[in-house]
């Protein structure tokens, strides 16, 4: 449970790399991650039904619904089932489908795109995904409204501005 804790406190997206069988902890760390990028083979299951437990294990019941839907959580933590990338792909479960000797690469290329980014930025939206998730549409629009304005005053967004006016692409700060 740490490390799920740890994975969704890190101010950084995380990127899986998703090859062969994702299975029991290894798919709740999967659902953990921001974005998961899988190869053609890379089948998942949470199967801690098929040994006798609780399908709800890590966070999973709590994270897996927002990312798949109640229904379709429930279908993955009750049965146990093992489902094709192409099925996890389909249910928003995966991010993209590659050939798996192209999945490391295409990870590693989408986690790169996203160092080029804002930090604090990208630090603000992931923790807002997270809060937000608990909060009624009045209180997310208070939320929004008062970190955007604290972002405002941060160097990345001058940054963007002076990228823009120049012509040229955003280097922010790391």
């Amino acid at each position: 449970c740490d490390v799920v804790a740890n994975m969704r406190r890190c101010r950084r997206p995380i990127v899986s790399a998703l090859n062969g069988t994702v299975a029991g902890a290894g798919a709740v760390l999967a659902t953990a991650s921001d974005f998961r990028i899988a190869s053609e083979t890379a089948k998942i299951a949470f199967l801690f039904v098929k040994v006798g437990l609780s399908g709800a294990d890590m966070g999973v019941s709590w994270m897996l619904p927002r990312i798949v839907g109640m229904g379709r959580a429930a279908e993955l933590l009750m049965t146990g089932d093992f489902i094709t990338a192409q099925r996890a792909y389909e249910i928003g479960l995966y991010h993209r489908v590659v050939p798996a000797e192209q999945v490391l690469a295409e990870a590693t290329a989408f986690a790169a795109k996203l160092a080029q980014g804002p930090a604090e930025g990208l630090a603000v939206s992931k923790q807002a995904l997270d809060l937000e998730a608990s909060m009624t549409l009045g209180q997310a629009l208070e939320h929004e409204a008062r970190v955007q304005a604290e972002l405002m005053l941060h160097p990345d967004y001058r940054e963007a501005y002076e990228a823009f006016r120049a012509k040229r692409p955003a280097r922010f700060a790391r």
